[in-house]
């Protein structure tokens, strides 16, 4: 297995990335539970990868950013633009509501990414982020996928706990509404079945695997 930089792994990628293992089905459906709905908002998604989370999404105004020009082409939206989390080309206060959903531990440092998600949300707007666990890298797990030609790589990923976060979003003027510890469990499990993986399903039963942040700005 090949350790990869984000940028050389979604460029391989890209071409078969569907977004449907469990840990992003897990991230998913905790957004969508627990943080507050786009629905009429002005939404910007950074890290969107191919745009699937923008469709339908019910948003009055939505964009999408990635760093990787590969994965905007294979989603096809038209309202997406290949940018960095660090250098967002958008005016001060542009959007009611940013995700920035399994991508801020792609970072060496969280501190440039946090500032500039605070700077285009409007003040009393949110901020939701989530990261692959501290736990799960903790317990052995990471980021791997399979290319086209069927090699497996490792996505370069920066383990940052529930402290880390919240004191690099303080520090850009986000206050923490809420933290969430996603872990393995029933909502997730068929996923397992389906892979014929349920002996990791066991073992990995209660682990945490995603967290997920809710902030407001200041």
């Amino acid at each position: 297995m090949t350790a990869l930089d984000p940028r050389q792994a979604y460029r391989l990628w890209a071409p078969s990335y569907r977004g449907d293992n469990a840990l992003c089905m897990l991230e998913d459906q905790l957004v969508s539970a627990l943080t507050p709905s786009p629905q009429g908002k002005r939404l910007l998604d950074v890290g969107c990868g191919t745009g699937l989370r923008l469709r339908n999404c019910g948003a009055a105004f939505s964009f999408g950013v990635d760093a990787s020009p590969e994965m905007l082409a294979s989603g096809g939206l038209a309202n997406v633009a290949a940018a960095d989390v660090r250098a967002l080309p958008f005016p001060p206060g542009m959007f009611d509501l940013v995700w920035c959903r399994l991508m801020l531990g792609y970072l060496p440092d969280l501190s440039a990414g946090y500032a500039e998600l605070a700077r285009v949300c409007r003040a009393e707007g949110q901020v939701v982020v989530s990261d692959f666990h501290a736990d799960a890298t903790r317990a052995g797990h990471r980021q791997a996928f399979r290319d086209t030609g069927g090699a497996l790589h490792e996505i370069t990923h920066y383990a940052y706990d529930g402290d880390a976060h919240r004191e690099a979003a303080a520090a850009a003027g986000l206050s923490l509404l809420f933290r969430h510890d996603g872990t393995v469990g029933p909502a997730i499990q068929p996923l397992y079945q389906q892979a014929n993986r349920l002996d990791m399903y066991e073992r990995d039963r209660g682990l945490a695997i995603v967290a997920l942040f809710l902030f407001e700005k200041s």
